[in-house]
């Protein structure tokens, strides 16, 4: 396992994709965003089921930033409970684990 982690979020709008995904690699808390294409998701939320078109993002970070990265979703994010999953990086390219190390440092 290597310490470079994925964090998953999702926003309503492409408006509140980029802008979020640009300030948290502007931070250093990420080194790379992913946006996904909209998605539909159906969820249950206020005991009711819901249907809205979201864009997933797919946080690359490190267990050391993980709590600055929780805390600024926290203040950014635009739901009042955002989706925050993190997901441990079993290996990957030597190089590329480093480059994403070094751009949150």
């Amino acid at each position: 396992m290597t310490d470079l982690i994925l964090v998953l979020t999702t926003v309503a709008a492409d408006e509140q994709a980029e802008p979020l995904a640009r300030r948290l690699v502007e931070e250093r808390l990420a080194a790379c965003v992913n946006l996904l294409p909209p998605m539909t998701s159906v969820f249950r939320w206020q005991g009711e089921v819901h249907r809205d078109t979201e864009r997933q993002l797919i946080i690359k970070t490190t267990r050391e930033r993980l709590p600055a990265l929780q805390n600024r979703l926290g203040e950014l994010h635009p739901y009042e409970l955002p989706e925050l999953l993190v997901l441990s990086v079993e290996g990957g390219g030597d190089a590329y684990l480093e480059w994403a190390r070094r751009a949150v440092r």
